[in-house]
């Protein structure tokens, strides 16, 4: 009663009532029975310990039980308030000791705006860098830093910088409570500390109490900590209201590892069910940097009652906030810039080929719709596409897993490809696709055809262009390519040029071939028409069977009129004659 003003004004309201013993309870008294025993040992002069872990403890029981210098010199709440100041406030392991035992009388420590100076004190010394200041804060024995001993007013205190690391403190806080926990990061961002120490602290925080996160967390928790020097122990969380208070504490930035942290914590979300709020948050922070993701974070699997193997509905809502969040900077290109070089359409790009690849990985799944496929295939914008390779790969798969598919729903299933923004190379193997129907080999057969016409043409313009002048094949180029421009657009260019690059070697090596062949073909020719020339001379021929040829047909009229020798008989002339015209038709065979 001589040092607890509380306890002597609750002595003297009873005393009037009841004339003997009378007993009282103290409600919410801060720290319970062990706070109340240290001041009680305090009252009755027995001698009490000071530590980091018991001062926040005794500090509010104290002013609890209003042990002030009205009721005795030098009592235990001035004792207490100076040990705060003097000990705890500066130094670092003292403080994080401090802050993590005050669990137990928080309501009072924020009353007394204890933890707001402990918290404050934390955050200073995060963003102090102290090499510079030769601070002692952190008393960590025998762990040696590259800056050596801390010099405290020019004396060599014997203390070591733990580690010159920007992330030394993450260990060290990750031992607070949810609650708490929330408390320091809100502190530091007030204090202006980087957002980037903020999300690697809070990353590291979630890794170590959400196990599912070990595989999605690219920061190394290996590095041996200060819970050695400090004896901490974990405290046990609850895993749901840890991921939602996280998900309110994460800042808006971006960064691979950051992106992929964010996929690992949507895919933990659906395990434990989380508020909608929430995973709509996580997913509108994934889209925000979409082109940074990867294919195996996307695949996330279904966890609730769909039929499919991963959560397609999900990705499909990530690419919707993507493209929301990209439309402005795409639909407002200017036309002229070219589409591979405008910084706009990179992303966008990069979003394509990821879920391409997304959709190719999933398109073996027997029970995805080929609905879903074409609503994931159909929500980037046309323009996202440069090729569609990607789309043709996604379901010449899909078709493999599917062959109970009709010809009508395949059909259906390939007007999502553009068959002029095929490769050479994809239209080569869907020519020879079986699993293709018969419609759609067609088209990709004509406009094969129309490349490989393109293709011809730009080899002539090119030929053209180096046979003339100078200067006549630079205005014989601007004029080819002005017409280009007009009759296809700009993103034809784009695609023609691509095209043309991969078919001009093949062109001109199969018209070195053309030529080789023509020029073989052309020598044989020669050679078989002198042959066939000099075998069908008369003279040949009957040099060649043995015979005479006759005089020319005046020579042998006159020889018939001069002559005087009797006549042949007519069976003779038949003869000769019918043996002559053999000889003819043989003769004409031949």
């Amino acid at each position: 009663m001589s040092k607890c003003g509380k306890i002597a004004s609750i002595f003297e309201e009873l005393k009037s009532t009841h004339d003997k013993t009378f007993t009282t309870k103290l409600e919410e008294f801060p720290g319970g029975p062990d706070a109340f025993l240290f001041a009680a040992k305090f009252c009755y002069g027995i001698r009490v310990e000071f530590t980091a872990r018991n001062i926040i403890m005794v500090y509010c029981a104290a002013d609890f039980l209003e042990m002030t210098d009205e009721y005795g010199e030098d009592n235990l709440l001035l004792k207490s308030e100076n040990f705060l100041h003097k000990n705890v406030l500066r130094n670092w392991k003292d403080c994080i000791l401090a802050l993590q035992s005050c669990e137990s009388c928080m309501p009072r420590a924020e009353k007394l705006y204890i933890l707001k100076k402990c918290l404050n004190a934390v955050s200073m010394m995060v963003c102090t860098d102290p090499s510079l200041f030769g601070w002692p804060m952190m008393m960590y024995g025998s762990l040696q830093s590259p800056g050596g001993s801390i010099l405290w007013n020019g004396i060599n205190t014997g203390a070591r910088i733990r580690s010159a690391e920007s992330d030394w403190w993450f260990e060290d806080i990750s031992y607070f409570s949810v609650g708490l926990f929330e408390r320091l990061i809100k502190t530091m961002e007030g204090r202006g500390i980087r957002c980037e120490l903020l999300a690697g602290a809070i990353m590291y925080y979630a890794r170590k109490y959400l196990p599912g996160l070990g595989r999605w967390q690219s920061m190394q928790g290996g590095k041996a900590r200060t819970v050695a020097s400090f004896s901490l122990t974990p405290v046990a969380v609850d895993q749901k209201v840890l991921l939602e208070s996280i998900e309110t504490l994460l800042p808006k930035k971006k960064g691979k590892s950051f992106c992929r942290f964010l996929l690992g914590l949507l895919r933990v979300a659906s395990i434990l069910g989380v508020n909608q709020t929430c995973q709509d948050s996580l997913e509108r922070r994934i889209g925000m940097q979409l082109e940074l993701a990867s294919l195996d974070g996307l695949l996330i699997p279904s966890y609730s009652d769909s039929d499919t193997l991963y959560n397609t509905d999900c990705v499909e809502r990530i690419v919707h906030h993507f493209v929301s969040l990209e439309s402005g900077l795409t639909l407002f290109s200017p036309p002229s810039l070219d589409l591979e070089s405008s910084p706009s359409s990179e992303p966008l790009r990069k979003v394509a080929r990821l879920m391409d690849s997304y959709i190719a990985e999933v398109a073996s799944d027997v029970n995805l719709k080929p609905g879903k496929l074409r609503t994931l295939a159909g929500v980037l914008p046309e323009s996202s596409r440069p090729l569609h390779d990607g789309l043709y790969r996604a379901l010449d798969i899909y078709f493999k897993a599917h062959p109970w598919l009709s010809d009508g729903e395949k059909e259906e299933l390939c007007n999502i490809i553009d068959y002029q923004k095929l490769s050479v190379d994809a239209c080569a193997h869907a020519s020879q696709n079986e699993r293709l129907p018969l419609r759609v080999i067609l088209q990709v057969l004509f406009f094969e055809q129309m490349h490989l016409r393109m293709a011809l043409a730009g080899c002539l313009n090119v030929l053209e262009a180096e046979s003339a002048p100078t200067g006549q094949g630079e205005i014989a180029g601007n004029a080819t390519a002005g017409q280009i421009m007009q009759r296809d657009g700009w993103v034809t260019v784009v695609r023609e040029n691509r095209v043309l690059k991969v078919d001009m070697e093949k062109m001109r090596s199969r018209v070195g071939e053309l030529e080789e062949e023509f020029s073989k073909i052309k020598q044989e020719m020669k050679r078989v028409t002198k042959s066939h020339s000099s075998l069908s001379s008369p003279r040949v021929v009957a040099r060649k069977f043995g015979c005479k040829l006759l005089a020319k047909s005046t020579d042998a009229q006159t020889d018939v009129a001069g002559s005087t020798g009797p006549t042949p008989r007519p069976s003779v002339e038949r003869a000769c004659s019918s043996r002559n015209s053999r000889h003819r038709k043989s003769f004409s065979l031949f």
